[in-house]
């Protein structure tokens, strides 16, 4: 299989546990990333404090090519395309800070899915994706996307009556913000008395109508840059809109790129565990003489079951790498397929990690009970997992019950969000 996203010899060489990367781009990745690691943990802390976004990290990733991480050489990028090698990298980063690794996932993941809309997509979609991945590869674009409604809040796209469309709404919990210059809106359209469709339209930064809100106040990834994000009347262009499905249709092919879209995510926090794995066991050399049975036990457990975390998270990996590359087949299977270990190695993964996190507060005493200590900054950055999507915990439940009980049910959270309360009924 090719090197950019499929098996090959080199996972069967290797234990599948986040060690390295397993591909030449994802190893210069990594090495472009390590050259930020020093700088990015040392302002952790005072970027957490202030809830304020590292611009000048951001500046240097554009003009070093990281922000073209996932963009196909072809088009000027790293050519990164294993998703086991885009997660090992936002491992690294979030070791030293989870917020910066969390705004960059957002970067990687618009490359990785708009490859698969050059690719694979209509020809309006191949060039929409093939401009945007050539101004992603300059660092000159910066993507967003905004999936989550706010609150009593229905983002729509309607006719303008000349060919084009109209978005209004609001989106929150949109990271990257401060530095997007496009966004992709995900929304619903209702036209002509047809069904609601879901479309992804893209607005760029500068629209009529747009405005950037600086909202955020977050228990934890504070330096993420998350905003929400209104819309009035936005203008877009009738060929900036990628579509997607009708409401409630109810095809789980659509799983497949909502895993590519978003398994990367589980690098961040394996990141967050073993950065505060090594803070606690480092306090706990650094004290004078032999440690106690129970600190010694806290440590092997905390070793075991961050090794389990990480081959749980690579193992999803190398799977949705793996059929990812295969396009063949049933694409409602090729969904389940991909979808499915990466919601039971999320689950494991949030479970392990918050655990480690709150056992490595023990470990490391209660110099760890400051809200300046890097430990209570993990132990807040860790809880966001839970509540991601796709899945939240309790459409990680829906979703993994019914697969294992044969329920039937609409698996895209995009589609079951649109319903609102039916969704559940």
């Amino acid at each position: 299989m090719s090197a950019d996203g499929a098996h090959d010899g080199a996972h069967s060489q290797r234990a599948a546990d986040l060690g390295a990367p397993v591909t030449p781009q994802g190893r210069v990745l990594a090495d472009l990333l390590a050259g930020y690691v020093e700088r990015v943990r040392d302002e952790a802390g005072v970027n957490d404090r202030a809830g304020a976004f590292p611009y000048e990290t951001f500046d240097g990733f554009a003009k070093d090519g990281v922000l073209g991480g996932t963009v196909p050489a072809e088009l000027g990028g790293l050519g990164v395309g294993r998703l086991y090698d885009v997660a090992v990298a936002l491992r690294t980063l979030a070791e030293a800070d989870a917020s910066a690794a969390l705004a960059l996932h957002v970067q990687f993941s618009r490359g990785l899915t708009l490859t698969y809309e050059w690719r694979h997509g209509s020809p309006s979609a191949r060039a929409l994706a093939e401009r945007l991945l050539r101004s992603m590869a300059t660092g000159e674009a910066v993507v967003c996307g905004a999936l989550k409604d706010s609150p009593g809040v229905v983002t729509e796209l309607v006719p303008d009556g000349s060919g084009g469309w109209l978005l209004s709404g609001r989106k929150t919990l949109v990271s990257l913000a401060p530095i997007g210059t496009h966004f992709f809106v995900h929304a619903q359209r209702r036209a002509d008395g047809r069904p609601a469709g879901l479309v992804v339209p893209l607005v760029r930064r500068d629209s009529r109508g747009l405005r950037v809100l600086d909202t955020w106040d977050g228990l934890g990834m504070r330096a993420s840059g998350t905003a929400d994000i209104a819309f009035d009347a936005c203008p877009v262009a009738a060929g900036d809109v990628l579509e997607r499905s009708r409401v409630n249709a109810r095809d789980d092919a659509v799983l497949a790129g909502q895993t590519v879209s978003s398994i990367t995510m589980l690098g961040i926090y394996a990141g967050v565990a073993q950065a505060a794995r090594d803070i606690a066991t480092g306090a706990a050399a650094r004290r004078p003489g032999p440690p106690p049975a129970a600190v010694r036990t806290l440590v092997a457990e905390t070793d075991a079951r961050l090794y389990a975390l990480r081959a749980t998270a690579g193992a999803a990996l190398v799977n949705a790498d793996i059929w990812s590359a295969d396009r063949g087949g049933d694409p409602a299977e090729r969904g389940r397929a991909m979808m499915t270990p990466f919601q039971c190695a999320k689950m494991t993964v949030n479970t392990l990690a918050l655990g480690i996190v709150n056992d490595c507060l023990t470990l490391a005493g209660g110099a760890a009970y400051s809200a300046d200590h890097p430990l209570a900054r993990l132990s807040r950055d860790v809880r966001a997992g839970w509540f991601m999507q796709p899945y939240t915990y309790v459409d990680g439940v829906d979703y993994l019950s019914g697969q294992a009980l044969g329920l039937e049910r609409d698996n895209d959270y995009m589609s079951f969000r649109a319903l609102g309360p039916r969704a559940r009924q």
